[in-house]
């Protein structure tokens, strides 16, 4: 098998990235008509299950595969250039993004967030803040909204910077009994279980067994555990990246076909509990959260291994989507609370909503991309140096070849 360092395979994980990225758009505009209790205070009149549906589907695996593949690309940048140069590019390419987009993205999603609030209360579009849900007292009224990912993101890329710069933190002999520990649960079929364990006793404290995002700038403790614990697995799986992502990739359909298992349980259990029928079922938040968290991993696995077996180069279309996601993951909540609203009036069933939402959302957020973002400076710093620059020179290197 190849060296999953070279282009090929890395466009198999810059694929799923992108696809990753994209599906947090469905996932937005399936909390807009959820049926159950939704974080967020807005809601359109017509709801469906198949919003619920597609809420815990993608909620189950989105957020895991950009942890692990986060920590698999950090642990990259580290052999590529030292802890000190992957610590500036992580500053270049999360902090700095950060810094520049919260405050307007913070404006106007708030903006936006508060004519819906207003169009689920009174029927009409508009502005009150008394509508507004109360925070907790002493409460911060800001929060890192959807790019609680690129904070926290930042924050383990220091937390790894520190433990493999040349004044360790962590002793040598620890180091290597973690690393043969983690590759070990990464190799072994049971390993998923045992990796879900932590997760499930950090959830049991939430209601429904699953860790939510605070969007809080101090998270608190089980929201770093159950991000973190991907991020570290992804960085180990660098250290033995062709021996696991073969193996991940000869898995992946008995991985996808488990993790379908223990979703289907964990919507049973969830079932039972929201209906009180767990009554005789000790700690029930436990066993939904490791079912879920077991999920979670199998479908990770399945994930990277089949992009890696199935999808292992990378096409104009997928090039331009990778390129872009970056983009998209930045602006697309303005989509969809915006079309949300003008949405909502509208004689028009959840799921035929949801489905026009998606496009347009998807649709102006590539066209700003084009026009906005990706022959400028802006695209430059999201993207690095500019992919379809590298593609061309390729291209053409291929060309020459060929006619000779």
């Amino acid at each position: 098998m190849n060296n999953p360092t070279t282009p090929q395979r890395l466009h198999a994980l810059d694929n799923l990235r992108a696809l990753m990225m994209w599906l947090g758009i469905v996932l937005h505009v399936a909390i807009n008509h959820l049926t159950i209790n939704s974080l967020l205070p807005w809601r359109d009149p017509k709801t469906s299950p198949v919003a619920d549906l597609l809420l815990l589907f993608i909620h189950s695996f989105r957020m895991p595969v950009f942890f692990m593949l986060a920590g698999f690309f950090v642990a990259l940048l580290v052999a590529r250039r030292g802890a000190g140069g992957m610590l500036r590019n992580r500053a270049l390419r999360l902090a700095l993004p950060f810094a520049i987009f919260w405050p307007p993205l913070f404006v106007a999603t708030t903006v936006l967030a508060m004519v819906y609030i207003h169009l689920t209360a009174r029927g009409v579009p508009g502005i009150d803040p008394a509508l507004t849900p109360a925070r907790q007292p002493g409460g911060s009224p800001f929060n890192t909204m959807h790019l609680w990912f690129l904070y926290q993101l930042f924050w383990f890329s220091v937390m790894a910077w520190a433990g493999v710069r040349p004044q360790r933190f962590v002793p040598t002999r620890l180091r290597e009994t973690l690393a043969r520990s983690f590759v070990t649960l990464a190799e072994r079929r049971w390993g998923f279980a045992v990796l879900a364990l932590p997760l499930a006793l950090v959830g049991s404290f939430y209601p429904s067994g699953m860790v939510t995002e605070s969007g809080s700038f101090l998270p608190p403790l089980a929201e770093w555990v159950q991000s973190g614990l991907f991020f570290v697995v992804g960085w180990y799986v660098h250290g033995q990246q062709e021996r696991l992502l073969a193996m991940f990739a000869s898995r992946c359909k008995g991985h996808a076909v488990a993790g379908l298992a223990f979703l289907v349980a964990t919507v049973v259990l969830l079932g039972a509990f929201r209906g009180n029928r767990l009554q005789s079922l000790p700690h029930p938040e436990f066993w939904i959260a490791f079912v879920y968290n077991a999920t979670a991993w199998l479908w990770s696995l399945a994930l990277i291994g089949g992009f890696v077996r199935y999808l292992p180069r990378q096409n104009a279309v997928l090039a331009y989507l990778s390129q872009s996601s970056y983009w998209v993951y930045l602006v697309h909540m303005l989509g969809t609370i915006g079309f949300g609203i003008l949405l909502f009036n509208a004689p028009l069933g959840a799921v035929a909503k949801m489905g026009l939402n998606i496009a347009a959302t998807s649709l102006v957020a590539l066209a700003s991309y084009q026009l906005l973002v990706r022959h400028t400076r802006l695209g430059t710093l999201l993207n690095g140096q500019r992919a379809e620059k590298r593609s061309t020179r390729k291209s053409t290197k291929a060309r020459v070849l060929a006619a000779k």
